[in-house]
């Protein structure tokens, strides 16, 4: 077997999930409620009373933004509202344990089909994931079988799954990108239960025996499981860095700063890859109402609910073509004759897709069951992580991976919003507006990054004045929502969140940018090596919002000491706060682009930890 960096990393164990706090819960609500009357009341005050109306082209837009941003605090208090985990069954021992009619199929063992998506990574890497899932165990007799998806239709790929004894599928034609890997593969399998994988997904053998008990819910679809990436850089603890720098002085210096802070770590995960606070606390906690989507690797479906929501999906597409042209004849036999010849006509040109042919098919798939009005399918986010994948290690590959997910779901929102179709409960639809509303967030992000810009250039503000006012309402809205989320995030790094999500908008932007244009989001492999070379380039933008704002702080300052401009200083306090909370949130990223990989440090970094 080859040597690859991430074998150094194998002694990893990912984190236990987060304790659920009944009390601590209780906490987070009432300061929730809290910051969100705060918030009302800010803007109630931003609308009726604090306006430049001398400014009206840079207020009435920064308003705005402030007004959806707020609509976006309210959507993600609603989403976090409380943890309410599904509880964990037994695995069944027969297939009809997992049924609604359980006396149809006897005694037959559960099959569970795994499938590994491949296209061009490196098919030893894949043989990892291989190994893997042959591993998988489970207390009951089970008819198991690890299918290698190829759609790069490779000898030597081919050559891998006979050496390990597994079924090889390939296709002629890659239409439908991932998607239609899928598809094909359901078409020559028929386990009762299908586990997703990307081609670096190693699952824990406790997969399936710690996901199927959901399944004798005979209406849960399918189980996502945390994604957990056991490759990220744990970065070097302070004292280290400084030591390495300074001598003993440093050394001492980083000490007395982890007394006060608590431990930090210089160039941990550089790419913001981490996804507990998505997967812990964000997806987890959708459960109550059955709304965590799928995320693709590391999910487990019921082959049923999949096919059935595709069969429903593909009558109403030929019911839709049909009556197009049905509306327009007015004589009722011939009408009813034409109907039943152009369904017959699109039922053969219509495809049958179990998995939607889209760039983000997982999510798309996931809307389609959730709103299946017949069936009223159910989703579980299991809180234990039970496989390990790899992150990108780059920030080329990152910006890939990310646009991809940004673009997939503005694609979807624009063009197929689930929010007006009939199927969806209120609580599931409010919880995929939340996903959608916060890839919108580049629309006011942008404003929030320019507006102290523009003061500290011009000396224009957007309000009437940064007086008493503007502090008794805005300060104890800040800080409550700041105390609030605090509390309701306990036990996970927020401030990476919040930093990414101003620091993406070039991103969101662009993918935002081409679905309008109506191009189509293109499928691509997120490379699971890193790629060489320097990403400066990348980060342009947020290199402009750094140099335009320090910049501007200095054209301030001296505006208000040189040129004695004393009556702005009020002002200024305000907007050097503002931009320099700008500045700190655009670095990260821009670190990320002169990230290189320290592997002496990471070499260290491996030394077997107790599990």
């Amino acid at each position: 077997m080859p040597q690859f960096y991430f074998d150094r990393f194998d002694h990893r164990r990912p984190p236990p999930p987060l304790a659920h706090s009944p009390a601590r819960e209780l906490a987070w609500q009432f300061l929730a409620i809290v910051a969100l009357v705060l918030g009302a009341n800010y803007i109630r005050w931003r609308w009726t009373a604090s306006l430049n109306h001398d400014a009206l082209w840079f207020a009435i837009p920064l308003v705005i933004a402030e007004t959806l941003a707020y609509v976006g605090l309210v959507l993600f208090t609603f989403n976090l509202w409380r943890t309410r985990d599904v509880p964990m069954r037994a695995p069944p021992r027969t297939v009809g344990e997992t049924s609604a009619e359980p006396g149809e199929w006897g005694e037959r063992p559960v099959a569970v089909d795994v499938f590994i998506t491949t296209y061009n990574e490196d098919e030893e890497l894949v043989r990892l994931s291989i190994r893997d899932a042959k591993r998988l165990a489970y207390p009951h007799p089970v008819d198991l079988r690890v299918h290698v998806l190829d759609d790069g239709r490779r000898p030597v790929m081919k050559q891998v799954a006979d050496e390990e004894g597994v079924h090889y599928i390939s296709r002629s034609s890659n239409i439908g990108f991932k998607a239609g890997n899928l598809r094909n593969a359901m078409e020559l399998t028929s386990g009762d239960f299908i586990v997703i994988c990307d081609a670096d997904t190693r699952l824990f053998p406790t997969f399936i025996e710690h996901t199927l008990g959901y399944f004798r819910d005979p209406d849960v679809a399918w189980v996502q499981t945390p994604q957990w990436f056991y490759d990220l850089p744990e970065g070097e603890r302070l004292p280290q860095w400084l030591g390495r720098r300074l001598g003993d002085a440093g050394r001492g210096l980083g000490r007395v700063v982890e007394r006060l802070a608590g431990k930090v770590r210089i160039g941990r995960d550089p790419f913001v890859n981490d996804p507990q606070m998505f997967y812990d606390v964000i997806l987890r906690r959708r459960n109550w109402c059955h709304a965590a989507f799928c995320c693709g690797a590391g999910s487990i479906h019921r082959r049923e609910a999949v096919m059935q929501a595709a069969l429903r999906s593909f009558a109403l597409a030929v019911d839709k073509e049909a009556t197009k042209f049905e509306l327009q004849v007015e004589d009722e036999e011939l009408r009813r004759d034409l109907g039943t010849a152009l369904r017959t006509q699109a039922a053969v040109e219509q495809e049958l897709t179990p998995y939607k042919f889209h760039v983000s098919e997982d999510i798309y798939t996931s809307i389609v069951l959730h709103n299946d009005p017949v069936r009223h399918w159910k989703s579980v986010l299991h809180p234990q992580v039970e496989s390990k994948m790899l992150s990108p290690q780059d920030l080329l590959s990152w910006m890939i991976q990310r646009f991809k997910y940004a673009g997939g779901t503005l694609d979807i929102a624009l063009r197929d919003n689930p929010l007006f179709k009939g199927g969806m409960r209120l609580p599931q639809r409010l919880m995929y507006l939340t996903t959608f509303w916060s890839y919108l967030g580049c629309l006011w992000n942008v404003v929030f990054l320019l507006a102290p810009i523009i003061y500290l250039f011009t000396g224009i503000a957007p309000l009437s004045a940064y007086s008493g006012a503007f502090y008794l309402h805005a300060l104890p809205f800040i800080l409550m929502t700041e105390l609030a989320f605090l509390v309701g995030t306990w036990g996970v790094n927020s401030w990476d969140g919040k930093s990414s999500y101003l620091s993406f908008f070039p991103i969101n932007f662009r993918a935002l940018w081409t679905v309008l244009r109506g191009e189509k989001i293109k499928f691509h492999v997120t490379p699971k090596e890193r790629q060489a070379g320097n990403y400066l380039r990348l980060v342009v933008p947020q290199l402009a919002v750094i140099v335009l704002t320090l910049v501007g702080l200095l054209y301030a300052a001296w505006r208000v000491v040189v040129q004695h401009h004393d009556a702005e200083l009020p002002n200024l306090v305000v907007n050097v706060a503002w931009g320099l909370n700008n500045v700190f949130a655009m670095l990260p990223l821009v670190r990320a682009a002169l990230w290189q990989p320290d592997d002496e440090e990471e070499a260290g970094d491996a030394t077997p930890q107790p599990a």
